[in-house]
């Protein structure tokens, strides 16, 4: 027979257990994003080489949210996206360039199901050329076919022609690093296709633009009034990078979470309240600047947290963040740790006169950085074949690994 103590222990148990694996959840300030699938540490084979997805769902209860990387072709002559996973071992359907990835669809399954973490696509990348699209029309037109290759199965469609057969993603994640046209329609669209699914589930999009603000590459729809939940901003390889910040003054005048926390206030389109993540390396391999230890990290997350948009931190990527253990759990203690700020009181920004907007206008009477800068890949990597498959970010090729 249960006593009242015995159950109260044992909800507390469940709930500590539903904890350790939680997915994005917006009001929290402790979410963890980590990239998967490039496997920049570049280790072709190991305990250091890229895992399967599966692997670092059940073995890393720090981590809420991955995205995986990258689409990096939305559309091609035939009208079908292109992939890229590094050494993940998916073989191509017959006749077209699209990925066939059943490892991956059966870790989906398993990461969402099993470890409740949050399953973002990623598109763009660093060798994403396409520039965008040639009219709003054909914008609406790739998105409503990546919904249809990507989002929930449904009739009449089969699973012949979908990367992931059955499976699908939580949402989709933007992440261009050249200048890009109409994706103003295209996210619009994205964003109308995941709010209109009859099952009512919440699907999630995002974005990963640099710290420089505006962003070079995401400006059109950030700016434009899309409805985008989270941005995970590349806070590194950028002069208003992490390494910027000042730990204890009052005023930061080059790390500008205050920019983007006003951008999440006032600009970020019809969706109130859209959240920003301090995006860091995850190693000091993993970015030509801006990795930092978690001790050094704490006082930037502090100050962060103390913005109303804080909503935890993002790292690229998986492999290199494996490779500098105990780095995630550290993070993770940091950000369970920080006292969030009383949203009515007098945050201290490092220009107070320099909103989003002001800032916006400041970049555009000035040169801005070539293109603003090196995004995420700065300097990493050796370009290594595996199976003819490269990795987009780091390009190093790894034997595939197992779910265990």
């Amino acid at each position: 027979m249960f006593t009242l103590p015995k159950i109260a222990s044992a909800m507390l148990a469940l709930g500590a257990f539903r904890g350790a694996y939680a997915g994005f959840d917006p009001n929290a300030k402790t979410n963890v994003v980590v990239y998967w699938g490039q496997n920049s540490h570049g280790q072709g084979s190991g305990p250091e080489a890229q895992q399967r997805l599966g692997y670092y769902c059940k073995n890393y209860p720090e981590i809420d949210v991955i995205p995986l990387a990258f689409v990096t072709v939305i559309s091609d002559q035939n009208g079908l996206p292109q992939m890229n996973f590094a050494n993940q071992g998916c073989n191509v359907f017959p006749g077209t360039n699209t990925m066939n990835c059943p490892d991956i669809a059966n870790d989906i399954h398993v990461c969402q199901n099993t470890y409740n973490k949050t399953i973002l696509l990623s598109l763009g990348g660093a060798t994403y050329t396409q520039g965008g699209f040639s009219s709003p029309s054909a914008a609406q037109l790739a998105a409503r076919m990546l919904w249809q290759t990507f989002g929930p199965l449904s009739s009449p469609y089969t699973t012949s022609l979908r990367p992931f057969s059955t499976a699908a993603i939580d949402g989709f994640d933007l992440d261009f690093e050249s200048a890009t046209s109409n994706m103003k329609p295209f996210a619009d669209e994205l964003r109308r296709l995941m709010d209109t699914q009859p099952d009512g589930k919440r699907r999630f999009l995002t974005a990963a633009p640099q710290c420089p603000y505006p962003d070079y590459a995401d400006k059109d729809f950030l700016d434009g009034g899309s409805r985008v939940d989270a941005v995970f901003v590349q806070f590194y390889n950028n002069y208003c990078g992490v390494n910027s910040f000042v730990p204890g003054a009052a005023e930061q005048w080059n790390f500008n979470m205050h920019t983007w926390d006003d951008w999440a206030r006032r600009i970020a389109g019809a969706r109130p309240n859209a959240k920003v993540l301090v995006g860091v390396p995850a190693s000091s391999t993993a970015a030509g600047s801006g990795y930092l230890s978690p001790d050094r990290l704490r006082p930037v997350l502090e100050f962060s947290a103390r913005f109303p948009s804080f909503a935890g931190v993002m790292l690229w990527d998986a492999s290199q963040m494996a490779a500098n253990a105990p780095f995630v759990q550290s993070v993770k203690s940091v950000l369970e740790g920080v006292r969030a700020a009383d949203e009515n009181a007098q945050l201290p920004l490092c220009r107070p006169e320099q909103g989003a907007q002001q800032q916006q206008q400041q970049q555009q009477q000035q040169p801005m950085l070539e293109p603003a800068p090196q995004g995420r890949n700065a300097s990493w990597g050796k370009r290594e074949e595996d199976g003819g498959e490269e990795s987009v970010r780091a390009r190093g090729a790894r034997a595939e690994g197992e779910l265990v």
